[in-house]
């Protein structure tokens, strides 16, 4: 299965795109569209805004059935004006009244929490996406870098439509939460889906690649896509050889012997 549906009325390719190494040139976005991506993520954590100005500067207005996907919940708030957690709601808030603006939209169609602000109840940051969920600002709710707990307690309080950890072949420390959000069909958004570096280092890994004449790159994506049907890869890039590459790995079927030998890649 090559699309993920979100519910009725949003269904998006499993393969996106993460938005975040996006230099001043547009032209990675462009093609990444072009190519039929539909499924774009970034965070007001890149560049302060910048990043999500320079894909609405890429792209608007958007084609149809795109989806861009934004983060909050970081802010320059610590004591020397440095990055920090900030979950509070006034900061969240804010930050996705921002959002609209940045991004020239009336509604964020998924937006996620970028982490728990562990100084702020939990209850409170996801009750006031929640609300704005309510006030017709964004559609959907995900998080991101959380356990099955707090997993468990957000979805107490509201849908939650996606989650967003670390998870690729070599690094499987949240195995636990792709499979609480595959027992519940929500979206799971692999960050470094790739182990950058390090897979082509495994044997496993190249012996896959050369039986079937891929790069390392594409045996990981290969790999996470075969993992589970609610795993959505969002690799990053500012080459457009790399994004090729990148989305050439949908095309690529593992069998069962070869997805075997990969699982024991992170023992």
């Amino acid at each position: 299965m090559t699309t993920f549906r979100f519910d009725a009325d949003l269904e998006v390719r499993r393969l996106g795109f993460g938005a975040m190494h996006l230099t001043a040139d547009p032209a990675v976005a462009r093609r990444a569209v072009e190519l039929g991506v539909n499924l774009i993520d970034t965070a007001f954590l890149y560049g302060g805004g910048a990043n999500e100005e320079l894909l609405a500067e890429a792209l608007y207005p958007y084609p149809a059935g795109l989806l861009l996907t934004t983060k909050v919940g970081v802010a320059r708030t610590g004591p020397q004006g440095e990055w920090k957690l900030d979950g509070r709601p006034s900061v969240l808030r804010e930050q996705v009244d921002q959002a609209l603006r940045r991004l020239r939209v009336d509604r964020i169609e998924l937006l996620q929490l970028h982490r728990i602000d562990p100084d702020t109840p939990l209850a409170d940051q996801v009750g006031t996406l929640r609300d704005l969920r309510d006030e017709g600002k964004i559609a959907r709710i995900g998080l991101s870098e959380v356990t099955v707990a707090q997993l468990a307690e957000a979805r107490a309080i509201v849908d939650v439509a996606s989650v967003q950890n670390r998870y690729n072949l070599l690094d499987r420390e949240h195995e636990p939460v792709l499979e609480a959000c595959e027992r519940a069909g929500i979206a799971f958004l692999p960050w470094r889906p790739v182990a950058a570096g390090d897979s082509g280092k495994r044997a496993e890994i190249s012996t896959v690649a050369a039986q079937t004449g891929a790069t390392a790159t594409q045996i990981a994506l290969a790999w996470l896509l075969a993992r589970s049907p609610v795993i959505l890869p969002i690799p990053g890039t500012a080459r457009i050889d790399h994004l090729e590459e990148n989305l050439a790995a949908e095309r690529i079927r593992l069998t069962e012997a070869q997805l075997a030998l990969l699982d024991r890649s992170a023992e």
